[in-house]
Formats: structure tokens, C-alpha cells, sequence
């Protein structure tokens, strides 16, 4: 066998470099034997140990090749190898296997060890504890998405699987592709901005397409958006706009999560300089790079790229950056690109898409676009990543536009798209999961292990004509034990129980883990169908199924839900969406979402006595609370967000000032007084409307309520930020808004005040 299995793996190596494509190598069986075997396969590889990762969590180490634990597998992105090896022994991380497919070169070998093929989806791993939430154990967790991923590995060319402990060769990988006519140089554009030399670096059509694309950057008010699968070579169509820039003596930021996934620009743009002898220094990290004629590059951190005052703002991996922080690039000078991955294992980048997009498409900038299709790191149909994409679901799309357009709510048929059902039926997962995908900025691979193995995972849906229109993944929590209960109002954290957590830990309740809850993890309506009333279709389905005990969970657990629950990144429209569909707001986070780059809301619509209870108590203290909240650690949400969120308050505020109170606020309103004087019940009085909404007060007005009165804005900056030539003004609108708010809530005192001005 060893003979054999080293001239397998040479033939296997060999063909991938001649077709400039991947292969993929599976050693399953046991762990040392599976050691063993990479060790001889990289050996019979001849591989430079320089051009190879180890990802592995355990005693897997081969001399001189740099290892990586499987949680820094995103230390990948951005960088390529001639061989990854993922020891999948102790875990199955989907999004690191996602990650590591992208980090392999054309003529490469990606490396998988793993537990005997047919016996690896009963193996319970690491992954899979972090599945089992309570009230569930490890034995409740399914191993579907293995099953799958062994079956896509049996089934895909290009894949080569060896029984180690057998001493076997199961599949060879061997395609034995046709040759590969060369392709013809790309034809640079006929009036070329940047210089010749750039183009002749360009490898493909579409790179010389996004190449003329990225001149715009040499126009104040520009921005471009660049967006590809992996190992299209968008990142080296950036890094020779860059050059070119810096050739033109401009100053030239680029930004990306780390320098390291921003590595391939900085090498373009430094070939370009050094070809068109425009190299001048560079420091030793290769940071900066500057030209001849005073232009320059250089790599800052995300947080410090919009502070710099540069001609140009480069932004690499843009979906893997935080929502706010793709939003501040806006407010700067500089010329904007952005880089983007469309299929990428961080869930096709739908921040930027869903989060970003529409922020750059309202803003002044000139936006162009430009969509990259040919691989340049490898050759195209590259069999590995044709087994990636099916097997993670990145390129899971939902059904095309004319086939669901006419779909009605009355139409529609719901389902209960159990975990079974769905791993038989491979086009309604793609379906399903790509409507996810579509709508959300953080679905990812790790997402469909969750589908098809959480015990407490649950997935309905909206069909039309056997098409997914609607779907929502839902997840139980709560009904937790008194002993869990108290250890996590001490301050131990649960997994999967989001909503009993914070109300627990964070609002200090310690029976918020007694009801059970299903939280609506994601919800997903077709675009060619919104706004038809679907998601509040299936919303009220799956209440009735859980106020019917519908929801069969694994291991006998109670099939009861006292809740509907959901927490997101809040947004005025998705906050309006939630309380139209009898959700009431619970909490308001006090930071922000790292991705997302907003505030948090968490809402629950009660479906038993139970549940009303905890609504009714929470929804309390929220209101008794978010006073002050507003005026500290949310002193810069959203005006329009906090309006929501307080219109979507199931306790309305009370507002009972005295009688000097009163006069105060009536004075100010319709006479000389002064809000600095009392502010005290102007908070109250802007809490009871912004709860009750029993006054028809303009938006704009509410705004002023929620930015000076709750936040506590100083008068300048309230002027500032709003509609208002000066404080003076700012300070009459404050009097103005407070006029019907006193006609309204004002006692016999605050009409006594406004018959003197009267």
C-alpha cells in the first residue's frame, strides 16, 4: 500500500498542477494513521513546507510546515497555499472548511483527515457540543450534514478518499482533464486612464474589465464596487489600481480585517511600481509602499481608515467588515472601492448586500459596479470548488423570479421542512437555504450544519407551486432548570438560549428561563414577493403550531412554547415588521453589533398566560429604564430606531409631574419657560407619547424629542445634527413639539399656565 498510495498522490499532484486545478484529498480513519498518511502524501508531494498550513486542534505537526488552530482558520483569508491540511478528528467546522477551500492555489492539494468515512457521521465531536444546547445533550444532535458532505465527496470528481487503516484507495481524484488551449491576453480598454504596464499584469478579461473599472478612483465623489467569487482576482485588480494611483502621486489607504488578508494587494501594487521603476521606499511589514513621484500606500486598520484624508480608500474582504464601519467610509473625501465576495464561506457577504448596499446607492457617490467570473488562481470548472459550492451551499440560490412573481398569500401552502425531508430533497435545501442566504448578512456554512443537526432547530415555510417563498428558521430556548437558572443569574452563560440569557443575566430576572420560547432565528421572503403579507402568513402558522404543541423536539422534550421571540440588528422598518406582527419590545442592546453595526432589539409575542407574564413584567421594566438608557449608553442610536422601539413598547409610560412641573412644561411651551429649568418632566411627558402615541406629532418632531430631550444632546449639537439654523431655533422647536403633548397629558395646572399666554 505505501507504495502505491505515494505514487497515487504524485499522480494526483501532478494532474492538479497540469490542469491548474485543485484536488482534494481525503485520508479517513483512524487519528494517528491519518497523521501518518499526510505526513508520506506531503512527502510524496515534494512540497516546500513554506507553502503548506496544518489546521488542526491536535497532535498533527510535520516538520517545518506553520500550523494554525481550527478557531484562526479566518488567518486564511486573503493568502494562498500549495496545500491545507484540516484535521477534522476533533472538529467539523463547516466555516473553517469554507475558509481553507479559498486559501488553495491552482495545482494545489486541499487535505481532509477524517474519522472512517462510514462511521463519521455518528461520531460525536467538539462542533457538535456547541449544537447542544440545553435542554438538550450531545446524543440529541444529528449527523446529517456529515452524511452529506460524505456523500458529496463519493459523488464529486476530483476527489480522491483513501482508507488509511485499510489501506485502500476508495477513489482516486483522477479527472485526466483534456488540454487547456492558452487562453489570449486581455485586451487593455483603447483609451486607457491607468498606465499600459498595469493591464499587461492583468491575467483575465475580467480583470482588465475591473481594472478600467477602479479609474473612476481618480474622481473625487467615486465610488466602485468589485465583486467575485474567491480566486477571481479581484484583490490583485485592486492592488494594481493602487499602484497606478500612487503613480499619480496620490495618496492611496487600503483596509481589510487584518493586513494579512490584504497581502495580495500590496504585492500588486508593489510589482506594478517596481516594473514601471516608480519603487521608492517601503517599510519592512510592506504596509507603506511609495512611488517615485510622492504617491503612496499604506494598510490601516479598519477603525483608522476614515480618518485619514486620503485620495483614495481601498477596502479588501469588504463582507467581512462591520456594517458601521463600511458606512463611515461614506462620509469621507476619498475616492471609495470596494471588494467584495459574493460566495464566500462568511455567508456570501450579505452584509455589504443586505446592510450596506442601500447606504451606498442613497449617498452622492458615483457608484459603479463590476462583477468578476473568471478564476485566475485556478483554472476555470476547478473541480474543488464545484464540490465546495455544493457542498456548503454557497452558491444555494432561491427559485427564479418568474416562477414564484405571482405568488399570493392565499396561494401559499405552509410546511414543516423537517431536518429528514430536507437531506433527501437537495432542491428545496437549496431553495430554503438560499433564501436565507439572500436575505441575511450573517447566513454562513455553519448555519446548515444547524438546519440539518441542532436539536433544537426547527425550519417552516411558505411554498408556492412547491417553491420556497417564505421560510424561518426557529430555534426553542428556555424551560431551563432551577439550578441553571441560578447559574446563569450568577453570571454563567448558556449556549443557545439568547433571549433567557440576557433576560437573566443582563436584566436580572431570574425566572425569564422558566417559559419556553422559540426564537425566530431568521426570516426570509422571497424579493420577488415582499411586502405581500408573507412573512406575517407564516409568522402566525408557526404561532398556531406552537400554540398547539406542533414542534417535535428529539428526546421526549415538552413540545409546549409560551413565546415567539426574535432579536436583530434594529433598523426602523424591521422594528415596525416585528410589532406589526404582535411582537412587543423587551430590550434595546447597550452596544452594537459587531457585524451589523447596529443596536439590537429583542421583542417576544406571547402565546400562553405564561408568556404573557414575562412579556408583561419585561416590557415593565423596559419602560422604567430606557430613560436613562438613552441618555447614556444609547446616546447615539437611531432617532427613528428609538421611536420605534418605544411605539412598539407594551407598557406604555406614565408622565404624572407636579403642578410646578407642569407649569414649567407648559411655560416653555407656550410661554418664556425653559426646558434647562426642569428637564426632568419633559423626559417623562416624551416617554408617554413616544409609548402611547396618542398625539399625531410629526416625525420630525419626535426626532427632536428623542435627540435633546432623551439623549440629552447638548443645544449645539442638536442644532447641528438637525434642520435648524441656529440653537435659538432649535430650542423654539422643543417648545413648539411639547404644545399638543400638554393639551393632551396636562392636568388642571399646565391649563391654568396656558390660558396666562393665551
Amino acid at each position: 500500500m505505501k507504495r502505491a498510495f505515494e505514487e497515487h498522490v504524485r499522480a494526483l499532484y501532478t494532474e492538479a498542477r497540469t490542469a491548474d486545478e485543485r484536488r482534494l484529498l481525503v485520508l479517513a480513519g483512524s487519528r494517528e494513521a491519518t497523521y501518518d498518511a499526510a505526513g508520506r502524501a506531503l512527502d510524496a508531494a515534494d512540497l516546500d513546507a513554506a507553502g503548506v498550513c496544518l489546521l488542526t486542534d491536535g497532535r498533527l505537526d510535520i516538520g517545518g510546515m506553520s500550523r494554525l488552530p481550527l478557531d484562526r482558520s479566518a488567518d486564511l483569508l486573503g493568502t494562498t497555499r500549495e496545500a491545507v491540511v484540516l484535521d477534522c478528528h476533533d472538529e467539523t467546522r463547516p466555516n473553517a472548511l469554507g475558509r481553507v477551500v479559498g486559501a488553495v492555489d491552482g495545482g494545489g492539494l486541499l487535505v481532509l483527515l477524517t474519522p472512517p468515512l462510514d462511521e463519521w457521521s455518528t461520531v460525536r465531536d467538539g462542533f457538535d457540543d456547541g449544537l447542544a444546547v440545553p435542554p438538550f445533550g450531545v446524543d440529541a444532535v444529528a449527523g446529517r450534514f456529515r452524511r452529506r458532505l460524505v456523500r458529496t465527496l463519493r459523488e464529486h470528481r476530483g476527489v480522491a478518499i483513501v482508507d488509511v487503516d485499510r489501506g485502500r484507495i476508495e477513489r482516486d481524484g483522477l479527472t485526466d482533464p483534456a488540454p487547456r488551449r492558452p487562453d489570449d491576453p486581455p485586451e487593455p480598454p483603447a483609451e486607457p486612464r491607468f498606465p499600459a504596464t498595469a493591464y499587461e499584469a492583468c491575467l483575465t478579461d475580467d480583470q482588465a474589465d475591473a481594472l478600467h473599472a477602479l479609474e473612476a478612483l481618480g474622481d473625487p465623489g467615486s465610488a466602485v464596487v468589485v465583486s467575485a467569487d474567491r480566486g477571481r482576482g479581484k484583490s490583485s485588480a485592486v492592488g494594481l489600481a493602487a499602484g497606478a494611483l500612487a503613480v499619480e502621486g496620490r495618496e492611496v489607504v487600503v483596509t481589510a480585517p487584518g493586513y494579512r488578508n490584504a497581502a495580495e494587494v500590496f504585492d500588486r501594487a508593489r510589482e506594478l511600481l517596481d516594473a514601471m521603476d516608480e519603487l521608492g521606499e517601503w517599510d519592512d511589514s510592506g504596509k507603506v509602499l511609495t512611488s517615485v513621484g510622492s504617491g503612496r500606500v499604506r494598510f490601516v486598520s479598519p477603525a483608522e481608515a476614515t480618518t485619514t484624508g486620503a485620495d483614495a480608500l481601498l477596502v479588501d474582504e469588504a463582507a467581512a467588515l462591520p456594517v458601521r464601519l463600511l458606512e463611515g467610509s461614506l462620509a469621507t473625501d476619498a475616492a471609495l472601492a470596494f471588494a467584495t465576495t459574493v460566495h464566500g464561506y462568511e455567508g456570501a457577504g450579505r452584509g455589504f448586500d443586505v446592510r450596506f448596499r442601500d447606504h451606498l446607492d442613497e449617498s452622492a457617490r458615483d457608484v459603479t459596479d463590476v462583477t468578476m467570473a473568471d478564476p485566475i488562481r485556478y483554472a476555470p470548472g476547478d473541480p474543488v470548488e464545484t464540490w465546495a459550492f455544493r457542498a456548503l451551499l454557497l452558491d444555494a440560490r432561491p427559485a427564479v423570479d418568474p416562477l414564484v412573481s405571482d405568488a399570493a398569500v392565499e396561494d401559499c401552502v405552509y410546511l414543516d421542512l423537517g431536518a429528514d425531508a430536507l437531506l433527501a430533497d437537495e432542491h428545496r435545501l437549496r431553495e430554503a437555504f438560499g433564501l436565507l442566504v439572500l436575505a441575511h448578512y450573517r447566513t454562513e456554512p455553519d448555519d446548515l450544519t444547524r438546519v440539518l443537526d441542532a436539536p433544537n432547530v426547527a425550519v417552516r415555510a411558505l411554498a408556492f407551486e412547491d417553491r420556497v417563498v417564505c421560510v424561518a428558521l426557529l430555534a426553542r430556548e428556555g424551560g431551563l432548570s432551577e439550578e441553571r437558572r441560578r447559574r446563569m443569574y450568577e453570571g454563567e452563560r448558556v449556549r443557545g438560549n439568547m433571549l433567557p440569557d440576557v433576560l437573566t443575566s443582563q436584566l436580572r430576572d431570574e425566572e425569564g428561563g422558566v417559559p419556553v420560547g422559540l426564537r425566530v432565528l431568521r426570516i426570509a421572503t422571497h424579493p420577488a414577493v415582499r411586502s405581500r403579507g408573507l412573512g406575517s402568513r407564516l409568522l402566525d402558522e408557526i404561532a398556531a403550531d406552537a400554540r398547539d404543541g406542533r414542534f417535535d423536539w428529539p428526546g421526549g422534550v415538552d413540545a409546549g412554547v409560551d413565546y415567539l421571540g426574535v432579536g436583530y440588528g434594529a433598523t426602523p422598518r424591521l422594528v415596525r415588521f416585528w410589532a406589526e406582527n404582535g411582537f412587543s419590545t423587551l430590550h434595546l442592546s447597550t452596544t452594537r453589533n459587531d457585524t451589523s453595526g447596529e443596536y439590537s432589539a429583542l421583542m417576544a409575542r406571547p402565546l400562553t398566560d405564561a408568556g404573557g407574564a414575562l412579556v408583561d413584567r419585561t416590557g415593565e421594566w423596559f419602560r422604567r429604564r430606557i430613560g436613562s438608557v438613552l441618555a447614556d449608553a444609547l446616546r447615539d442610536a437611531d432617532p427613528d430606531v428609538v421611536r420605534e422601539v418605544l411605539a412598539a413598547a407594551d407598557a406604555p409610560a406614565r408622565a404624572d409631574p407636579t403642578d410646578r412641573e407642569w407649569r414649567t412644561v407648559a411655560a416653555a411651551a407656550f410661554g418664556p419657560g425653559l426646558y434647562d429649568a426642569a428637564p426632568r418632566p419633559f423626559r417623562e411627558l416624551a416617554l408617554a407619547h413616544l409609548t402611547e402615541g396618542a398625539v399625531d406629532l410629526p416625525p420630525e418632531d419626535e426626532r427632536l424629542l428623542v435627540r435633546k430631550v432623551l439623549q440629552t444632546w447638548p443645544w449645539d449639537a442638536v442644532a447641528e445634527w438637525g434642520p435648524y439654523t441656529s440653537k435659538r431655533e432649535a430650542m423654539r422647536s422643543v417648545g413648539a413639539a411639547y404644545r399638543p403633548l400638554v393639551e393632551r397629558y396636562g392636568n388642571d395646572a399646565a391649563r391654568e399656565e396656558v390660558a396666562r399666554y393665551r
